[in-house]
């Protein structure tokens, strides 16, 4: 990765997964319909992770997305961009086999290595194995700030980047009940693949998986084939899983001219929309796969051997953690029966929720405002409303759905939400204050840390 020739980047984006992917080609492609140089972007990327990688521990081998290949990178903002699923299937050799598979929503494990291929075409806008761990306003003698450093560690020491700008897109993490922590027997489904690799038990008996969304169904219809001598139990509130909706008109709430629509709209009409449209992504499951796992508790009902068991309208109330295993008690929610279970290990495929800006945004954190539900006040185009001393540019991409609506945290509104960003940054090029030169990559060895 090339440092700034100025020492001050326009732009510098946090994190490297599809959303800041997405924004780096997007800052590509502006920059080359540039005629004059200062009207460029000049930007980098910083991902903690030694290379490209996006939710790895649950790449099912017969997982497909559930978003069009349409919604890829790019072809919403730029349907002639080189970027596109379709050039990907072009350069894999493999257009002509997309095309007979008659299918708008490609295998997870290809879609993976579509962004992958993006992702190594943009290599040199990226700083890899980078972990930031403050951004501090670069504040001048008048109090004014319209820089920040990003304070980054890296191989033993610290990293100091200067940005105009920075976007955060550091993605979700895992969300885990009160009370329930990771252990080699308590897992959360974002990395059931690896925790399978690397468990030893031979012949397991029982695993309990908890939650009633697309990430439980996969999980379920996983161990169950995995393991074909093990009892799976799927554990969900719910009666039966629900199917996501997905029809054509309820769609439409993921197009970019909804963003609109949602951003303008009044807070209660905001919160009648979202929780409207809420199986359209949330605690829902495609329905081929409610299919399939009814099917196979079918069979086995027929062939007197029930490994699949739906312990519906039900919660698990108590879970001890052992060495070798967990013991649970799980309640019927409608009789309040108590069922104790003993199993190898328990799955929690309880969701995911965004990753707190404030957390890595550190010093410049008080800096930006917050409304009466102590939410981040967010302009249209996702650039963080702050303080008047602070004239650095801090956007977000995800943690936003109170602002811009439920395509927040999915594939479906990154090429578009890319565009968008990157066009509100080019605007005040022109205008570019004078900032304070930095050494360009400013290192800090671990013993000159204090």
């Amino acid at each position: 990765m090339i440092p700034s020739d100025a020492g001050v980047y326009d732009l510098v984006g946090i994190g490297f997964g599809p959303s800041n992917l997405a924004l780096a080609i997007a800052v590509e492609e502006h920059n080359a319909g540039c005629e004059r140089v200062e009207d460029r972007v000049e930007a980098v990327f910083l991902e903690k992770q030694d290379d490209f990688g996006w939710h790895r521990g649950m790449l099912f081998a017969n997982a497909t997305m559930q978003v069009s290949f349409l919604k890829d990178l790019v072809t919403m903002r730029n349907p002639t961009s080189d970027f596109s699923f379709v050039s990907y299937l072009h350069a894999r050799d493999r257009l002509a086999d997309f095309i007979n598979y008659k299918s708008m929503y490609p295998l997870r494990i290809e879609f993976h290595d579509y962004l992958g291929w993006a992702a190594d075409r943009l290599r040199g806008s990226v700083a890899y194995g980078h972990t930031v761990t403050d951004v501090v306003p670069v504040v001048a003698v008048d109090g004014e700030a319209w820089a920040v450093d990003v304070i980054t560690r890296h191989a033993g020491g610290t990293r100091v980047v200067r940005a105009r700008n920075v976007v955060v897109a550091v993605g979700l993490e895992s969300s885990l009940p009160p009370g329930v922590t990771p252990s080699e027997r308590v897992w959360h489904n974002l990395d059931i693949l690896h925790r399978a690799a690397a468990f030893d038990v031979a012949e397991p008996r029982r695993f309990v998986v908890v939650g009633a969304g697309q990430s439980a169904a996969e999980s379920v219809a996983f161990l169950h084939e995995r393991y074909p001598g093990a009892e799976v139990c799927s554990v969900f509130f719910r009666y039966g899983y629900s199917p996501a909706d997905d029809s054509n008109f309820a769609n439409g709430i993921f197009d970019p001219a909804a963003v609109d629509l949602y951003y303008d709209a009044p807070a209660d009409v905001k919160r009648m929309l979202f929780d409207y449209h809420r199986n359209t992504n949330y605690s829902v499951v495609d329905g081929e796969l409610i299919t399939d796992l009814y099917r196979r508790a079918y069979a086995e009902r027929l062939g007197g051997r029930a490994r699949l068991r739906m312990l519906n309208a039900s919660r698990v109330s108590d879970l001890r953690p052992r060495s070798d295993g967990v013991e649970l008690t799980v309640e019927h929610l409608p009789t309040g029966e108590l069922t104790a279970l003993t199993a190898d290990a328990i799955v929690f495929a309880t969701g995911y929720r965004p990753v707190d800006a404030a957390r890595l945004l550190g010093a410049t954190a008080p800096h930006c405002q917050r409304d009466a539900e102590g939410l981040l006040r967010i302009g249209r185009d996702y650039r963080v409303v702050t303080d008047p001393t602070l004239h650095a540019g801090v956007y977000l991409q995800g943690g936003t759905e109170h602002a811009h609506g439920i395509t927040s945290t999915l594939l479906s509104a990154v090429a578009v939400r890319s565009g968008e960003i990157v066009a509100s940054v080019a605007a005040d090029l022109a205008d570019r204050h004078p900032v304070p030169a930095a050494e360009p990559w400013t290192l800090v060895t671990s013993g000159d840390l204090t």
